[in-house]
């Protein structure tokens, strides 16, 4: 086809074609990544309930503990250095167990993060449809030329918001708060 000549009608299907198709797979990738982070999400929250669970039923049973010792001394069947020891060391079984419902309670940051994460992949979307916006432009009435060249206009818009994706796409998901301790996922 020579310069001067007008585009075919199956150079227009095929500039539209690869459009739709950038715009699925983008769309696709989003969807994905959201998808992994609901996933990942589903996992900390289990795990987080979990592990507040177990550490909340573990000072249970120590705070009964201390209340058996502390009938036992009243009853005088308790010594007062055996009853000082066991007090002691249930005093720090009970900071062990808080501890471990505090590392519970660090999921939330990671849970924050991947929330923040979906709700930018989601941001992405909208602006992968506000490329296709012809808002403004008049689509030409007459020329194919005209036409294909605002297809290739949407096209590099929506390719430089795939490539954004790909710079931020896959990030970890790191405890941020607590002194607990480090955690890292995913």
């Amino acid at each position: 086809m020579l310069a001067d000549d007008p585009p075919s009608g199956d150079q227009l299907n095929a500039r539209v074609r690869q459009l739709l198709a950038g715009m699925a797979a983008h769309g696709d990738r989003h969807l994905a990544e959201v998808e992994r982070d609901l996933v990942q999400m589903d996992a900390l929250l289990d795990e987080a309930i979990k592990k507040l669970c177990a550490s909340f039923m573990a000072i249970h049973h120590a705070v009964e503990a201390q209340q058996q010792d502390l009938n036992a001394f009243q009853a005088h069947t308790l010594s007062l250095p055996d009853y000082v020891a066991r007090v002691a060391s249930q005093r720090d079984e009970v900071a062990r167990h808080v501890g471990d419902a505090v590392t519970g309670l660090q999921f939330q940051d990671m849970t924050s993060q991947l929330i923040g994460r979906m709700v930018q992949h989601l941001a992405g979307l909208r602006e992968v449809f506000g490329a296709l916006d012809t808002h403004g432009t008049v689509l030409p009435e007459s020329g194919d030329r005209a036409l294909l060249a605002m297809l290739d206009h949407i096209s590099e818009r929506v390719g430089m918001h795939c490539a954004a994706l790909s710079v931020t796409s896959r990030s970890t998901v790191n405890q941020r708060h607590m002194n607990s301790g480090d955690i890292e996922l995913f």
